[in-house]
């Protein structure tokens, strides 16, 4: 099992492997069909649940009862759209759930892998506090644009199959995509300004700093 805190790795869109699984379906052969589920997109739909709930653990339970809920609706898929935009789209709405029924209000979004034994320990802080930037201005976005974000580049969706999970058209996709992507850099780039600001002298206005007394 990786460990918490793993990154996820930014996977560009391709091409969906899916016609052996459509081929399973059309011969209502569901247990095939599943089998083929997790073995194409079954790491696919794990990184999207870590990104989206934050725990390895939650993400691997996630990612199994995403797989079961679709053996259970292979008889509604009518083949609109790919299979990997269906799958995620179960996945988005199963971590949403789980998200709502947390107590701690708030989700982690662990984004980082466990890479530090790789680096040294200068790097390793570095890339953990990049981590922490990037979580807390994860956390700032509106749900549904850090979905859209995460479906596309962690998922490696294209817009239209980001549409196709989401239940929204391509343009309203793409839209969400791109408004995330600048209230990400926004909320990077205000954290970054903070930080830079300078810090105001602890020492009380009009105390000598000698002897405690006040300047006559």
């Amino acid at each position: 099992m990786a460990s918490e805190g793993a990154t996820i790795a930014i996977v560009e869109p391709g091409e969906d492997r899916s016609a052996s699984i459509e081929a399973a379906l059309r011969r209502r052969e569901h247990g095939a069909a599943l089998t083929l589920c997790a073995r194409q997109h079954g790491a696919a739909i794990g990184r999207l649940c870590m990104a989206l709930v934050g725990s390895q653990a939650d993400a691997e339970d996630l990612t199994q009862e995403t797989l079961l809920a679709a053996h259970d609706a292979f008889d509604s898929w009518r083949g609109e759209g790919s299979i990997r935009a269906w799958l995620f789209g179960i996945a988005r709405r199963k971590c949403a759930r789980h998200l709502e029924s947390r107590t701690a209000g708030r989700a982690k979004l662990e984004l980082l892998r466990d890479d530090a034994a790789a680096l040294d320990p200068a790097d390793a802080a570095s890339e953990r506090q990049l981590a922490a930037r990037a979580r807390k201005a994860l956390a700032e976005i509106r749900p549904s644009e850090r979905e859209a974000l995460i479906l596309r580049y962690a998922g490696g969706l294209s817009f239209r199959e980001v549409a196709a999970a989401c239940g929204i058209d391509e343009a309203a996709a793409r839209k969400r995509v791109s408004r995330a992507h600048a209230r990400l850099r926004a909320a990077l780039d205000a954290e970054t300004e903070d930080k830079n600001e300078p810090q105001a002298s602890n020492a009380p206005e009009g105390k000598n700093e000698t002897n405690g007394r006040s300047d006559q």
